[in-house]
């Protein structure tokens, strides 16, 4: 069996795989968890980022207005499920002013490390780059220097050093809906200056994983286990309607993140219900965030719906390990 290294979670939010179902991701059977008018100002509230928090959880909320602007805000929940969102976005302290000026702020992670919670998003500074900050208490947050050069998203850090250093997956990009793009390793002694920049997966340009043909980018906190880091990815392929973004899984060295063990050629998840078909941008699942609980191996995945609302599914470590080791490419 295939362990997750990491914490225990009794309170994940969970429900067991209905009876008979064959694929490897199960949708929580009352979706969207959040609505598109769950604060008094938003149009769409989706690629978002949960994390165990006290009592219960904390998380980091993209809500896009309705005059369709671009920030973050935080929320907070018992279970996991019901969730009270601030009205006003996050505001950030720092050093210096040039990086606070705000553009536009989206598609949040939160990630533990040590002893406080680091948030990256795609900040706007002359073009989409990583912004990173942090915070102790999800009221009080600090902005650090952004990661990269313009242009890059879906910056993701690891939960623990590596090799003693800090940790991050990225996606470079364009200025624009990206036709391309690959996933890259980079690492920091410092969480300002980045380096050792290594390449990890492209896109699959060919007909035997079709759906990742386009561009592919990480999603939530790589997951620890015995077996390499699971990380779980979108993929996207361009067809005549258009876009249409689906999620993937991938099994990484521990210690060389870098190189690839595994990589399933299906998708785990794909718009199939009416919320991921239909929405601002339909036929689309954006996964940003998955809690897990290392006792019983279970993994709760949030994630963004036709970028307009908020899902959850399940799935546990052994299934998705299992899952994709069998169909590798």
């Amino acid at each position: 069996m295939s362990k997750i290294i990491g914490n225990s979670l009794p309170s994940i939010p969970w429900q067991d795989k209905p009876e008979g179902y064959k694929k490897p991701v199960w949708r929580y059977n009352s979706n969207p968890i959040i609505k598109r008018d769950a604060t008094s100002i938003s149009n769409s509230i989706f690629n978002s980022a949960v994390i165990p928090y006290k009592e219960g959880f904390a998380g980091v909320f993209r809500c896009d207005s309705r005059a369709v602007s671009m920030d973050i805000f935080t929320g907070f929940s018992e279970d996991g499920i019901h969730w009270n969102i601030e009205e006003k976005p996050i505001t950030f302290l720092g050093d210096d002013q040039e990086i606070l000026k705000r553009e536009y702020r989206y598609d949040p992670r939160v990630c533990f490390i040590e002893d406080r919670y680091y948030i990256t998003w795609c900040n706007g500074y002359h073009g989409p780059t990583i912004g990173v900050g942090y915070t102790f208490d999800f009221k009080t947050f600090y902005q650090l220097e952004n990661a990269f050069l313009p242009y890059n998203r879906n910056g993701v850090l690891f939960p623990r050093k590596i090799n003693g250093k800090y940790a991050m997956l990225s996606r470079p990009s364009d200025t624009g809906h990206t036709p391309f793009g690959d996933i890259f390793y980079s690492q920091s002694s410092d969480l300002e200056y980045w380096g050792h920049h290594r390449h990890v997966m492209s896109s699959y340009k060919g007909d035997a994983s079709a759906w990742q043909g386009t561009k592919i980018g990480p999603g939530p906190i790589p997951i620890e286990t015995d077996e390499g880091w699971l990380l779980i990815y979108h993929g996207v392929i361009n067809t005549c309607n258009g876009f249409v973004y689906r999620v993937g899984s991938a099994i990484l060295d521990l210690e060389e993140p870098w190189k690839v063990k595994y990589r399933s050629r299906y998708y785990i998840l794909g718009p199939e219900e009416y919320y991921e078909c239909v929405g601002d941008v339909p036929n689309v699942v954006f996964p940003c965030a998955a809690l897990t609980d290392k006792d019983t191996g279970r993994i709760a995945l949030y994630y963004g719906c036709a970028d307009t609302v908020t899902g959850l599914a399940f799935t546990t470590v052994d299934e998705l390990i299992q899952f994709t080791k069998e169909h590798t490419f």
